[in-house]
């Protein structure tokens, strides 16, 4: 009985030890980020080794359908990731990171040249305004108001389609 009281006492230890270890890991957002940037998809870069998702918008997913102002299917997924790669057009992205999301990536924001790639993503109509607590409420209103991009046609919210998709692969 005692052993296994003692056995028991040491399972806790551990068990606390691992949640302490696991909360100290996290880290917090680092020094900005600068560099030649690979397109992901319409929200998410990859800045050497660091990936990066950018601060307060929602892109469609690559594997994302909308449909075009005809009713029409495509890939507004992929639209998004053109646009975002265009709106880098293979210069130089400094980011600045806001917070580290659950995926351990970087959340930013993001510049090419002092212009905002999450503005232009909403502006252009390719991304929504996504928990910016409005920095990109002005930008997304334009866009829908001009029917650009996702504005055009029909699109389910990428938030929503995310849950969709992975509610249906279990």
């Amino acid at each position: 009985m005692r052993r296994a009281k003692s056995f028991l006492l040491w399972l806790v230890i551990i068990a606390v030890l691992a949640v302490i270890g696991h909360f100290m890991s996290r880290r917090s957002p680092g020094d900005p980020i600068t560099g030649t940037a690979r397109v992901m998809d319409g929200d998410s870069l990859l800045i050497g080794s660091t990936r990066v998702r950018l601060h307060g918008i929602d892109a469609p997913e690559r594997d994302q359908e909308c449909k075009d102002a005809n009713g029409k299917t495509y890939s507004c997924g992929r639209t998004a990731t053109r646009a975002l790669a265009n709106a880098i057009a293979r210069r130089s992205v400094t980011c600045e990171p806001v917070a580290v999301d659950r995926y351990d990536r970087d959340v930013a924001i993001c510049r090419v040249n002092d212009v905002d790639l999450a503005e232009t993503m909403v502006r252009g109509g390719y991304a929504v305004d996504y928990f910016s607590r409005g920095r990109y409420e002005d930008a997304e209103r334009e866009a829908r108001n001009a029917r650009r991009g996702l504005w055009a046609g029909e699109f389910q919210a990428p938030s929503s389609w995310r849950r969709t998709r992975c509610t249906a692969l279990h």
